[in-house]
């Protein structure tokens, strides 16, 4: 009886070794259902991540696209292709014309601006800033941030307390510390493009700041600004006797503005709200920020009008831009 038996010894460590084996199975087991476990919840968390990662890239995006108020390039007879079509003698004239712009004239592409009434200050400035042109030459002679208290203590204008930020209208008392912040962000922003030597970074940063509705509508103030300066030193010369540019002589015999307040109240304040620039207002902003404009103006094709420049003899070393437009309202930017 005592040979079938195992010895005593030989059973506990059996049974402790089975014991250890389950423990171990047991926290294997368990090890992995842990990890497992971890790894579904990493798995649902990075799901979760990358869904609102790819929303809000999405948002950003389409936000970004919407805000851009100067379009990115589209080939030119793309476009035209795209926005007229039909067979009227207005829609024939266009197509005949945008054919000029990709034959004769080369060129290649357009740019689509934001069509509301900052439309014509917002084709010139983005030209300006795309291409780094330096400051005026009178900008950087004056303290351009101190002209509107300079109008009022300086020249008796109390009545640009009447100034009209486009759609905002009368702002009373508090003109002057606006219209300072505007120039002044003009001033720098101005500067900081010129300074850009590298042609990519000047597009991105043209894209980013004419996608920031704000900015662009403080930096468009501070251009209607300038122009009212221009409008008010000129009249000073012209009350002195003094000889100034044929084209302010065409803007005093108006009987819309004879002055420099009446030119701000019926014209310029109106700029932004409910009308653009018109024609004699942009030989005022071609000759306050030192730049000859050249518009191609398509609705005019076949037309001694089609090509103007504003001023028509501008001083030699002044740059040139070059816009388009359909129909003196709304522009585009041509890429040669």
């Amino acid at each position: 009886t005592g040979n079938d038996k195992a010895p005593s010894w030989t059973l506990v460590t059996s049974h402790a070794f089975d014991a250890a084996w389950r423990l171990a199975v047991g926290a294997l087991m368990l090890a992995t259902s842990l990890l497992l476990a971890a790894l579904c919840r990493f798995q649902r968390l990075y799901l979760h991540f990358r869904h609102r990662l790819k929303w809000w890239m999405g948002y950003l995006q389409r936000k970004f696209k919407k805000n851009l108020s100067v379009g990115a390039e589209v080939d030119v007879l793309s476009y035209c292709a795209r926005e007229w079509r039909g067979e009227t003698p207005d829609v024939k004239l266009l197509r005949k014309a945008y054919e000029e712009l990709a034959g004769r004239l080369r060129v290649q592409c357009v740019r689509p601006v934001k069509r509301d009434h900052y439309a014509a200050l917002r084709a010139v400035l983005f030209q300006i800033f795309s291409q780094g042109l330096p400051l005026p030459a009178w900008m950087k002679e004056k303290d351009v941030v101190k002209l509107p208290e300079k109008l009022l203590f300086s020249q008796g204008c109390n009545w640009i307390q009447q100034y009209s930020f486009g759609p905002e209208k009368y702002t009373g008392s508090n003109v002057f510390g606006k219209l300072r912040k505007c120039v002044e962000l003009l001033k720098t922003q101005w500067t900081e493009f010129s300074s850009v030597k590298d042609q990519h970074k000047r597009g991105s940063k043209c894209n980013m700041l004419f996608s920031d509705a704000i900015l662009e509508y403080r930096l468009y103030e501070a251009l209607k600004f300038i122009m009212l300066y221009q409008v008010t030193e000129v009249y000073e010369q012209l009350k002195a006797k003094k000889a100034v540019p044929s084209l302010f002589s065409l803007l005093f015999c108006r009987d819309t503005s004879p002055d420099p307040l009446s030119f701000m109240m019926n014209h310029l304040n109106l700029v932004g709200d409910t009308c653009g620039l018109e024609r004699i207002d942009m030989f005022i902003l071609s000759y306050s920020l030192e730049v000859k404009i050249k518009v191609l103006r398509l609705f005019k094709f076949n037309s001694r009008d089609f090509e103007v420049c504003y001023p028509e003899k501008p001083l030699r070393e002044w740059p040139e831009i070059s816009l388009l437009t359909e129909n003196d309202q709304h522009y585009l930017i041509p890429v040669f």
